[in-house]
């Protein structure tokens, strides 16, 4: 699943369009980094950091 379909599925944004603004500037982190790349294809066991909610990618 890519980043920006992680968090629309998760009910964060509500659209990609929404998801790529939070992604691009630098609001998203994957396994502790910042993630800019709203196509970034998650692994199993990835950490998402979003508005102080961390869910791992299952």
């Amino acid at each position: 699943m890519k980043l920006d379909q992680f968090l629309k599925w998760h009910n964060f944004v509500s659209s990609g369009g929404e998801a790529k603004i939070f992604i691009k500037s630098g609001q998203v982190k994957v396994n502790g980094e910042i993630e800019t790349k709203r196509g970034r294809k998650l692994v199993k066991g990835d950490k998402v950091m979003f508005l102080k909610n961390e869910l791992i990618f299952e």
